[in-house]
């Protein structure tokens, strides 16, 4: 009876052998595997000019920007911020700031997060916490506490859908004043 015993102690010590080599092998594998989270390209300080018939439509400005278009959801991230300026036909400024940013490429979706500000030409100034931009359709959109103010609003609400000219908008709960003109 001893020979038996002495296999089964030897099977579970290379069941215990194997199982420990599995496991650190097991995350080597999962590291080794990591490579499609990592972005296709980095760049640091960038300016980018878009323009469109030789007019400057808007420029971004980011401390950092990582590209992750090798992903299944391609998306370009600005992790220490970004700012963009927006010019109209009449080159007057829209200025838009963030901590973080993501542009969703699928989509044409903006996602911006952290002290996100707002302000236009005609004085409106817009601050969250996050705001999403849906850049073909000029919108944009937030769940988040809000407050807007130009020369007719003061307002502070929990949701936000506006277009980006801020003249159609739609809030939850509202707390403020807003200025309201009657037809006589």
């Amino acid at each position: 009876m001893r020979i038996p015993q002495l296999l089964f102690n030897s099977s579970a010590l290379l069941f215990v052998l194997f199982a420990i080599s599995c496991k650190s092998n097991y995350e080597e594998v999962k590291k080794i595997n990591q490579f499609d989270a990592l972005p296709i390209g980095e760049a640091d300080t960038i300016r980018l000019v878009y323009t469109d018939s030789a007019r400057t439509v808007a420029i971004l400005t980011a401390a950092k920007n990582m590209d992750y278009s090798n992903q299944p959801f391609p998306y370009s991230a600005f992790p220490k911020g970004v700012q963009v300026v927006f010019y109209d036909e009449e080159q007057a400024e829209t200025h838009v700031k963030a901590d973080y940013g993501i542009l969703y490429t699928v989509t044409d979706l903006v996602d911006l997060r952290g002290n996100v500000v707002i302000t236009t030409p005609e004085g409106a100034d817009l601050n969250t916490n996050q705001l999403y931009w849906d850049i073909n359709r000029d919108w944009v959109f937030t769940e988040e506490n809000f407050t807007f103010k130009n020369q007719d609003y003061d307002i502070a609400a929990n949701t936000l859908d506006a277009n980006k000219s801020f003249n159609k908008i739609t809030t939850g709960p509202l707390v403020g004043s807003v200025v309201i003109e009657e037809e006589l």
